[in-house]
């Protein structure tokens, strides 16, 4: 199984730590960095920048918000990055949600889904090296009307793969039949249906297998022997991605717990954290609704946990280590983790 680490915000840190931290990680084998994009630095400014200092390791945007950009654009981006890096470079592509999307980026929150399509399909286009010349129902190239043509990009044509981070289930069946990956949240090998079975029917659609993708699911992971401890310190996290990662209406992580039979527990914890209760909401967040979801507790704790990840299927470990203090901590504890995945049956 592989396994990748993140960098998302590393600039308000200590930038040289950060480069330190993924060169020691290439040594070590690890697959791929993933960037990050929401509110706060861009997906594609890190990596651009990793590039320069190191020389094996994957570059992938964890994710590129589609709204933020046009398709054009982001295929221009995917291939700039591609060549600088000598062909590393993995697209990872996202909705976002509505909050970000129209409060941020101004832009129609309406047809998720088909946006996303819409994206790949002209991105896929841009890097055969063919004209962008596309008819959808919300990218029309070239704007009908005026004088624009269809252009090729002046870019050396790349295959390169196009992993989607999706959550509901028909955006899961669409990563199934289009999509090289899968950037998975809110999964639980417990629970794997919740999301597999959605891909794996998409898959079947469109003559393909759950192998013809890459299957790549995040995970915190947190070593030690206090277990309660460490359950406790991450149920504040798992309230804010039930009451604030999204709104009242459509919160994808929360339908995600709830499809994996948690929907009184995540119901619960987002009306509290809506009504300002932030601390009763945590204290509201099952302990299952944490081990479940997560590597967490002894050393053989945490192997179990990974060959459960790696008995329902799951390809690729995308690393959380943030809540590691200090880049020595974080360091043991990933050479600690690449120790545990070489064990796995």
């Amino acid at each position: 199984m592989k396994l990748s680490i993140g960098v998302g915000g590393y600039a308000r840190s200590d930038v040289a730590s950060a480069v330190e931290y993924v060169q020691a990680a290439e040594r070590m084998g690890i697959d791929a960095v993933w960037s990050a994009e929401a509110w706060g630095f861009d997906a594609v400014t890190s990596l651009a920048f990793l590039a320069a200092h190191t020389e094996r390791i994957k570059l992938g945007t964890g994710i590129m918000q589609i709204s933020a950009r046009v398709p054009a654009m982001t295929a221009m981006t995917a291939m700039s990055v591609n060549t600088l890096s000598n062909g590393r470079f993995v697209l990872g592509l996202g909705a976002s949600g509505p909050q970000v999307v129209e409060g941020l980026h101004g832009a129609d929150y309406r047809m998720p889904l088909t946006r996303l399509r819409e994206t790949v399909e002209i991105c896929r286009l841009a890097f055969s090296g063919q004209k962008l010349r596309y008819d959808g129902r919300v990218h029309v190239l070239p704007r009908p009307g005026g004088e624009g043509k269809p252009i090729r990009l002046d870019a050396p044509s790349a295959n390169i793969p196009i992993y989607l981070a999706t959550l509901s289930p028909r955006s899961l069946e669409y990563t199934g039949a289009a999509a090289d990956g899968w950037l998975g949240t809110s999964f639980s090998p417990e629970h794997a249906d919740a999301h597999l079975a959605h891909i794996e029917r998409g898959a079947k659609q469109a003559g393909r297998t759950l192998e013809d993708l890459d299957l790549n699911a995040a995970v915190s992971v947190a070593i030690g022997d206090d277990v309660p401890a460490l359950v406790d310190s991450r149920k504040p996290g798992v309230a804010f991605n039930m009451g604030a990662m999204g709104s009242a209406n459509t919160n994808f992580y929360n339908a995600a717990f709830q499809r994996a039979g948690y929907a009184d527990d995540a119901k619960a914890i987002q009306r509290l954290w809506l009504d300002g209760k932030r601390e009763e909401a945590a204290h509201r967040v099952p302990d299952a609704m944490v081990t479940e979801f997560q590597a967490i507790g002894t050393r053989e704790m945490v192997h179990e946990r990974f060959q459960k990840y790696k008995d329902v299927g799951i390809d690729s470990l995308s690393l959380r280590l943030d809540a590691v203090r200090g880049s020595r901590a974080r360091l043991a504890l990933l050479e600690n983790v690449v120790d545990l995945v070489d064990q796995l049956a």
